[in-house]
């Protein structure tokens, strides 16, 4: 088995979860998105090229609005930059992995940050290839789903009242098989804690970055704890099986 086909195999079973979620997601945006007069094709290359969740559902409605482009622009800012974080928080995982980097940077999203963040590289296996695989694996589904969505909803007269609720029901989804999964619950636990503190002092238009700032600063602080916590599980993981 060669280089990349190993990475593949070893990809794909951890983005099953994105793919049930992205692809129920990605429907609601192209059913959404065809209500308001857009055909398939504006789904099929606004999720290639725009690619985020919550920003595609915005853009509906700044489409529908003729809203300017420096209004799109700092509207674009506001919801994605939580990115700026993410980014930070993974630049040792992106070290090495060369011209596959300008697609990782394009590639990633909330789900595909949470799968970079939290899952190990297999022994064995490229780490270039296989943060790549599961970053596009991850595209291809958002973009089967908004392209089949838009398509199912020139045909089926469909009513689009909640539909926009897919998104919270994924990030609860991923959040739950995260905290399942995870031995360390402290970064979630910081997590809840900071938005739930910013949102009640900052009101839920300015949260975010609030919420971003802070945990990022925590997790910063207390990264060598949390590391030294975690090979020490590790360790008692590998002293139990001996």
């Amino acid at each position: 088995m060669n280089m990349k086909s190993k990475a593949f195999r070893s990809a794909f079973p951890h983005t099953l979860p994105v793919m049930a979620g992205y692809l129920f997601l990605g429907m609601g945006f192209g059913i959404l998105l065809e209500s308001n007069g857009y055909s398939f094709i504006w789904a099929f290359f606004m999720s290639i090229f725009i690619y985020a969740g919550s920003m595609q559902y915005v853009a509906i409605d700044l489409l529908a609005s003729g809203a300017s482009l420096i209004s799109t622009a700092i509207m674009t800012l506001m919801i994605q930059v939580r990115h700026l974080f993410y980014g930070l928080s993974i630049i040792d995982k992106y070290k090495d992995t060369g011209k596959k980097k300008l697609l990782l940077i394009h590639e990633l999203t909330d789900e595909t940050y949470s799968l970079v963040a939290t899952t190990p590289v297999p022994d064995g296996v490229d780490k270039g290839w296989f943060y790549l695989f599961i970053s596009m694996l991850d595209h291809v589904y958002w973009i089967i789903g908004c392209t089949f969505g838009a398509l199912f909803g020139s045909l089926v007269n469909f009513n689009t009242k909640g539909v926009d609720f897919v998104m919270t029901a994924l990030f609860i989804v991923i959040f739950t098989d995260q905290w399942l999964n995870s031995k360390n619950h402290i970064p979630a636990i910081t997590g809840v804690i900071c938005s739930v503190i910013c949102l009640l002092l900052f009101g839920p238009d300015r949260f975010i970055i609030p919420a971003m700032l802070s945990i990022l600063t925590i997790l910063t602080l207390l990264r060598k704890p949390l590391e030294e916590h975690m090979e020490r599980e590790d360790q008692k993981g590998d002293d139990s099986h001996a």
